[in-house]
């Protein structure tokens, strides 16, 4: 194997598949990065058997072959490298990096030894939008449930139906989900991702409007960009019937500007969090959210005008649950919607973009 290529799209094509790499495994092969050189491209793999990540980049290759280099120890020289290009030749099971008048030689792996990719060749597939896709994963993600006790609950249930793409996430204390147009698809069809994928899968997404294509095959999920393939294992399993845990009657409704909530609830959360229970109790009567919040260190106690329909109610939350919500509502009110203080929250949208995003936040109880 021998090639030439621009050192810094060598770089970033480095730092976006090193994140597939295994970073400790009784295999050290998967912590390596599977390079091979033909007919004009250099191809980079990088898997820990649950996820890969494959990135193309233009070279200009002298002899096709194939290696595996030490993917942390690669990725980390490369940035380091100031010279526009740099030549990778296999000699004597080693690779010979030349940048300038300067040559390093590393040890690598036999690349026979690496793990073969599946191959996605009967995955149904649909097509969205790279933002929109981006924007449903960072809506959802922080309610996938870290608890190792129900696996199903580590990633997020995505269905696709004739016309849109669905994300739903939940970790038993709060319930995200989010509902996107899509351009097209060859099948209705469901599957649950694993919430690495998704992080991986929005962190290769711009924020434009040109189209993504997701694959489907039977235990594995594949996105496709212009240079670059994720492909990363399902979970099994059935997940949670997420639509019987949402309320569909309330007794109280508010509109609240997004911005005046956030800002008082992220005031209030500097003294719960002194407690460790993030606990936050909302009043609302006569057109006020009356915000409370006390501590060893102090209390606060703030208004924020807003409109009431129906009962007025007292309940108390966990503060860090609402914060991470707003952070991700692009929106200028947001509409609460309530039972009872022993009862879930259902927070959405107020406005044109109602139907595209759900929250649901379960209350703490507290003594009267």
């Amino acid at each position: 194997m021998k090639l030439i290529a621009n050192a810094n799209d060598l770089s970033i094509a480095l730092g976006q598949v090193i994140k597939a790499a295994s970073n400790k495994s009784t295999n050290p092969i998967l912590e390596g990065i599977l390079l091979k050189a033909s007919a004009g491209t250099l191809t980079l793999i990088a898997t820990d058997l649950e996820i890969a990540i494959e990135r193309t980049c233009q070279a200009d290759v002298k002899i096709e072959g194939e290696t595996v280099v030490s993917g942390r120890l690669f990725t980390d020289f490369m940035r380091k490298i100031g010279e526009p290009q740099v030549e990778l030749t296999l000699i004597d099971g080693r690779l010979k990096v030349k940048y300038g008048d300067n040559e390093t030689m590393l040890s690598v792996f036999a690349a026979a030894d690496y793990p073969k990719i599946p191959t996605l060749t009967e995955a149904q597939t649909f097509t969205i939008v790279r933002r929109e896709l981006k924007d449903l994963i960072n809506k959802i993600k922080l309610s996938v449930s870290l608890d190792d006790s129900r696996p199903v609950l580590k990633g997020a249930l995505l269905e696709i139906s004739d016309i849109t793409l669905t994300g739903v996430a939940l970790d038993g204390y709060r319930l995200a989900k989010c509902t996107k147009s899509i351009e097209k698809t060859s099948a209705m069809m469901s599957a649950i991702v694993p919430l690495r994928a998704l992080q991986e899968i929005a962190g290769l997404l711009d924020e434009s409007e040109d189209l993504v294509e997701v694959g489907i095959q039977k235990n594995y999920i594949m996105v496709s960009l212009e240079h670059t393939q994720l492909i990363s294992r399902l979970l099994d399993g059935d997940f949670i019937n997420y639509r019987q845990i949402i309320p569909l009657e309330f007794t109280t409704s508010v509109i609240v500007p997004k911005s005046l909530f956030e800002q008082s609830i992220e005031r209030a959360t500097l003294l719960a969090k002194a407690e460790k229970t993030y606990l936050v109790k909302f009043n609302l009567s006569q057109e006020t959210l009356h915000i409370t919040s006390n501590s060893e260190l102090g209390n606060i106690s703030e208004k924020v005008p807003v409109r009431i329909t129906g009962n007025e109610i007292a309940i108390a939350f966990n503060a860090k649950y609402f914060i991470d919500l707003l952070k991700t509502a692009s929106v200028d009110h947001i509409q609460l919607k309530m039972n009872e203080p022993s009862q879930p929250c259902v927070v959405l949208p107020s406005g044109a973009v109602e139907d595209e995003f759900l929250y649901l936040v379960l209350p703490v109880r507290i003594m009267d």
